[in-house]
């Protein structure tokens, strides 16, 4: 079945029409289940949870690999998927359009497109923008309904210039993009500055200083938790294995009762 046929791509779009949501970050199939269960709506990959599956850091994925993560999370859920596609896995325009037009196949509802690569930085406005219009064309020729995301990165890569951020997500909502998405925003007053300046749905990357709450009264209609919870599964886990190794400490140790019941969904 396409993702046109099972309406995931549709029910995501209409997310981003009705009430702020919040959409998590699975790393695999397993915790997908669980979010499912769980009642969240939507679903997101994450580029570093995702590495990290595979024993890499960030940024060490290719993407098949990542095409290979979104058939699985598709197939784990009912739940729309959005992936992380990075950069577009090269830096040209029509990097970008094949990095969305190979999601789209793969199932994904939607994606999201970095203006930022390691060897590069930031790339300039004007590539930024070719590169954000490639991948909207290719989002409108999928025929899926894909949702894209385009993302300032100015403020993860040491250029927190809300100015800037403005400019790049405005000049990203000419080019087609669906959602635009500026990671970094630490305070209420410049997510409030941001939301107020752009004209489609903005969407903020948690932080453990603002509340869900404080984050939609501020603008956002979307939050995403990025790699956080697989880091706080991991933390979890060492936890756990540091009580057993220095205390011999087997309490730590969870049931699986609730694992069963999330997983036969």
């Amino acid at each position: 079945m396409s993702p046109a046929d099972s309406g995931k791509p549709a029910a995501f779009r209409r997310l981003h029409e009705g009430d702020p949501f919040v959409i998590p970050n699975p790393s695999d199939a397993g915790s997908a289940k669980v979010l499912e269960a769980l009642g969240f709506k939507a679903l997101a990959t994450t580029s570093s949870g995702f590495a990290f599956t595979l024993g890499r850091p960030d940024g060490g994925v290719t993407l098949d690999e990542v095409l290979t993560h979104i058939r699985a999370l598709d197939a784990a859920t009912s739940l729309p998927v959005s992936a992380d596609l990075e950069n577009g896995y090269g830096p040209s325009p029509d990097d970008a359009a094949h990095a969305v037009r190979s999601a789209a196949e793969a199932g994904a509802a939607g994606g999201s497109i970095e203006d930022w690569d390691a060897e590069q930085g930031i790339y300039e406005l004007e590539l930024a923008v070719e590169r954000i219009a490639a991948a909207a064309q290719a989002a409108r020729e999928s025929g899926t309904g894909f949702v894209l995301t385009a993302r300032a990165e100015n403020h993860i890569r040491g250029n927190p210039d809300l100015e800037d951020t403005k400019a790049r997500l405005a000049a990203y909502e000419r080019a087609g993009a669906d959602v635009v998405f500026a990671p970094g925003l630490r305070t209420l007053e410049d997510i409030r500055e941001v939301s107020q300046a752009a004209s489609k749905p903005l969407n903020v990357l948690a932080h453990r200083g603002i509340t869900v709450r404080d984050a939609i009264q501020a603008g956002a209609q979307r939050i995403s938790l990025g790699g956080s919870l697989t880091w706080t599964a991991v933390e979890a886990m060492a936890s756990a294995a540091e009580q057993i190794r220095d205390a011999g400490d087997l309490s730590v140790l969870a049931s699986p009762a609730r694992i069963r019941e999330w997983l036969s969904g």
